[in-house]
Parts: structure tokens; sequence; C-alpha cells
């Protein structure tokens, strides 16, 4: 199971150390996930939702250990479900390294994952797996690559007025592109390279408006920046629009995936900012935008804010404990019973979770809380805080034995102090080696 090493986190978290451009961890919520290091963010908005599929760099790398994809989804794109692990290298028999920039995209109701990866007789191949669910099992949909030609990060778009689909990838040269076939897993014609001024890789195709877009990864004063080009057509000829994001970040590489949702736009990309970070340790973060009226996309500065909270969280429906805005020290792991749950675990001492913006409503507001939680051993103790890590303690809840780690049990508390209004909701835990599943909070009689 990946960890970030406690001490990252917990120098952070009690020293108060500022995290990239001067915000306190406890107030930031980018870089988004800070439960592993992750990379080459690809959103995609289905059902409402957003879907945010993942690279995922391994800890301690000296290189691009790359091995895994993960997912994670959001409603208010501050508050992230942690999906967990839902393909990795395993899943390709013909592939024997580099889990790198993937994208998923629906097709008469089945998702596509177009995956980079290394052959096991060398060289980079674009692989594609599919499943009948967004969240999974994905199976290689060919046993054997998609195509090769030493290209890498493919990325999809479906033309909304014909119904063809284009893949673009590429690596220190052209930018090249098929036409996918209706099955999505084959293609018509040749492979076509185009030319797209300072294009390097991590190439993000979608359209607007009519215009086409081609965001990529360029080569900037030192590190990657991220440029992009427009079209009128989908296979260009590609007019060269300018620079989004400057290098910044601690990391040589940077990656971007762009989305509309709920009325606004919003840029993904990924850093080195969580603690321990650099450019085998990234991490993703998002960013709100606005178009400029030309349709032009406005330069952006990478920020420890983020993307600004759309409504709020409903504390009186059961939330997945792997629900966060921010969190330090703890990790995830895929439950034992067969189930796809993840849970909460790799608890420690002063570790904690921030759910943002949960509106606990007027009146009465909650008058209780369960926590399902498993211990192997009495000790825990999860302390439930409003508006910050040391604020008000509207609840506490001990965690004594459950007969397990994978012994789940639900655990009800009374609440008290200023449960009311909408807040950020603070899960401070005390002790260790425990685990936690969910939360839901009953509401105060009228």
């Amino acid at each position: 199971m990946f960890s970030l090493t406690k001490s990252m986190f917990k120098g952070i978290a009690v020293a108060g150390v500022l995290l990239g451009g001067g915000v306190n961890v406890a107030l930031a919520d980018n870089p988004i996930i800070q439960t592993l290091y992750s990379t080459d963010p690809a959103p995609f908005v289905y059902n409402n939702t957003v879907w945010l599929f993942t690279g995922h760099d391994e800890t301690g790398a000296r290189n691009y250990d790359m091995r895994d994809w993960r997912l994670y989804s959001s409603t208010d794109m501050v508050n992230w479900r942690d999906h967990g692990m839902i393909l990795s290298l395993k899943n390709f028999s013909w592939a024997k390294a580099d889990a790198w920039a993937a994208q998923v995209i629906e097709r008469d109701g089945k998702f596509y994952y177009y995956v980079t990866v290394t052959k096991s007789s060398g060289g980079y191949s674009v692989g594609v797996a599919v499943s009948d669910k967004v969240t999974g099992p994905y199976k290689d949909a060919l046993g054997k690559q998609l195509l090769s030609n030493n290209g890498i990060d493919p990325t999809v778009w479906i033309d909304d007025e014909d119904g063809q689909a284009y893949m673009y990838w590429g690596h220190n040269g052209p930018a090249y592109y098929v036409k996918l076939n209706r099955d999505m897993i084959s293609y018509s014609g040749s492979i076509v390279g185009t030319t797209v001024q300072n294009f390097i890789e991590g190439p993000w195709l979608h359209k607007r408006n009519g215009t086409w877009y081609l965001t990529y990864a360029g080569s900037g004063s030192s590190n990657e920046d991220i440029k992009y080009a427009t079209s009128t057509k989908p296979t260009g000829p590609w007019t060269y629009r300018g620079q989004i994001m400057a290098p910044q970040g601690r990391s040589f590489t940077n990656h971007a995936g762009i989305i509309d949702y709920k009325g606004g736009s919003y840029l993904f990309y990924h850093n080195g900012a969580l603690p321990g970070g650099g450019t085998y340790a990234r991490s993703v973060c998002v960013e709100k935008f606005t178009y400029n009226a030309d349709g032009a996309i406005p330069k952006l500065t990478m920020t420890d804010a983020g993307a600004p909270q759309i409504g709020s969280l409903d504390p009186y429906q059961q939330v997945e404990a792997e629900t966060m805005a921010f969190s330090s020290g703890l990790t995830t792991a895929a439950k034992s019973d067969g189930s796809d749950g993840i849970y909460v675990t790799s608890i420690g001492q002063g570790d904690y979770i921030k759910v943002k913006g949960v509106d606990f409503g007027a009146g009465g507001g909650a008058a209780s809380v369960d926590l399902r939680v498993a211990a192997a051993a009495s000790g825990g103790k999860i302390e439930l805080r409003v508006g910050s890590q040391s604020g008000a303690v509207i609840a506490t809840c001990a965690v004594d034995a459950t007969g397990g780690a994978q012994a789940w049990k639900t655990v009800s508390c009374p609440v008290s102090g200023p449960a009311t209004g909408k807040q950020d909701l603070f899960f401070t835990f005390q002790g260790s080696n425990y685990n936690f599943d969910w939360w839901q909070f009953k509401k105060a009689a009228a």
C-alpha cells in the first residue's frame, strides 16, 4: 500500500509550514489529492459528476515509477471521493512498465480507457481498456496494443456534429491523430502527424462553441509549461494561441485537462506541491477560469486555494470517509471483502480529514453522528471540529476494539456545540491503528 511518510505531513500539520504559494494547508484545497502522489489529470463529466482519472507516482521514486491509475469524483469541485485503483499494468499482459497519462470517454453506454504503457518488447504504445461502468472494473479490450509509434499521452474527443471520434497523442515531435471507429477500439486510415508549435507531450483535445482546442505541455523557460492551439477542424491546421500556465510548481512536467461543469470552466494540472513532492512525486490541482469573449483561454497561475466550492455538502446523508477536501497523514485502501469499497486507514496521532462546506442547516442543527469504524484494539478517539483543526469540538467518539481491522461497527455519538449553518468539518484523530469507513449526522428534533 502506498503511503506518504508521516513526518512529511506532520511537519506541516503541527509546525504550520506553508504549502506552495504561502497558504496554510488547513486552509488550502490544492493539491486536491493528499493520500498519495497523483499525476496527469483526465477529468470527465458524466451524470452530473466530475470523474477525475489520474496516474500515480510511487513513493520514493527516483524516476517516473508509475504502475497504476486512480479515480476520484466530486459534485462540488472541492470534496473529492477516492475510488481507489481501477486499472494497472497487470491488466495488460503485453505491457511491462510506465502507466503514464490516460483518458476515459463514454460511448454507447461503455467507457473506454486509453492508456500509455511500455510494451514487453520495448517502446511506448497506446492500449485501451473497457468497462460497463465509469468506476470499472476495466479490462484490456484487445489483448494487444491499439497502436504504437513511440508516442504517449492519448486524448480522445467525439465530435458532437458527426459523431466521429478523434485520438491525439505524441512525444517530442509532431502531434499524431487517428480517426477511431464506432467501436472505439480500432481506427480507420493511417496515423497522421500534424505540426503544433512547441509541442512536447500531454495533449488534451476538446471542442467549445465550434472551435477545437489542443492544450499541451510545451518547453518553457526551464520546466514544462502549458500551451494551447486552436483550429476550425479537429485535424488542424493548428494556430498557436499562447501560454496558459508558465513553468512553476516544483515539477519538470505538467499535464492539463479542461472541462466545463455546472456553468464554470476548469483547468486541471499537476505540480510538486505536496510534502516530499517534485518531478517524480507530483500532485493534481485545479483552477477555475473564464474564457475570454473571443474564446481565448486566459493565462493562469497555480494557487493553493484551488477552485471555489459549488453548493454545499449534506451531512445528513451517508458520506464516505474517503471524501475529502484536504487531509494529513492518513491513506486509503480497498476493502478485503471483495466489494469495491474504499476506507481510510494508516491513521496516526494528529492526522485529520477536512470536509469543506458542510451545511448543518438552521434551527437545531445536528443532534448526533454515526461513524463506521473498525479496530483490532481499543484506545482510539475521533474528535469532530468545525472551522479549523483547532476549532470547536462538536462530538467526540471513542473507537473501541471491534474484533479486527476489517470488523466494521457503527458508533453513535451525541453532538453538542455549534453544529448549525455551513461550516468546514474536521475529523481529528487521536491514537492509531484503526480504520474509518463512513459518517452520517442525524438532525435534532424540530
